[in-house]
């Protein structure tokens, strides 16, 4: 399927308005481009409520050999590592912390670890924020290990 574009030509001094037929791989590109925008947005709603209730944010996409982790944030208690999931509603966002990403996010969370040592508190705990048009819903320690 083609998606039809239209845009003025520069060589007609704007006179001409032409079609252009784009690929799926380009509408692909863009709908990607636009979840990855909304996901840093959300990402950034969700780490302004953890600021605003006294955390410190220690790491933002924290890419460790394991995988990556949308936030990390600490109190001087407890550290928390912080899965975003966007979507148009909150329970398509909850299903989408799979179990296969759940194991992914331990890995990266104990590289993280091995990595930032300082980071070390009383107690360490996964959550979850699922963001939907209804808003932002917290989780908290959505992830055991198992």
């Amino acid at each position: 399927m083609d998606i039809s574009v239209s845009f003025i030509s520069p060589r007609s001094n704007g006179a001409i308005a032409r079609h252009v037929a784009v690929p799926e791989r380009m509408a692909a590109r863009e709908t990607r481009r636009r979840a990855e925008l909304r996901g840093r947005h959300a990402e950034d709603d969700v780490a302004a409520q953890y600021a605003a209730n006294g955390y410190s944010i220690l790491a933002r996409r924290l890419r460790t050999g394991c995988g990556e982790i949308d936030l990390v944030v600490a109190n001087a208690r407890t550290l928390i590592f912080v899965e975003v999931k966007a979507r148009p509603s909150a329970i398509a966002c909850a299903y989408a912390v799979t179990p296969r990403q759940q194991a992914r996010l331990w890995e990266a969370a104990s590289c993280a670890l091995a990595q930032h040592p300082e980071w070390e508190r009383e107690g360490t705990i996964f959550n979850v924020a699922l963001v939907s048009p209804a808003g932002i819903e917290h989780i908290e320690d959505a992830i055991r290990y198992q």
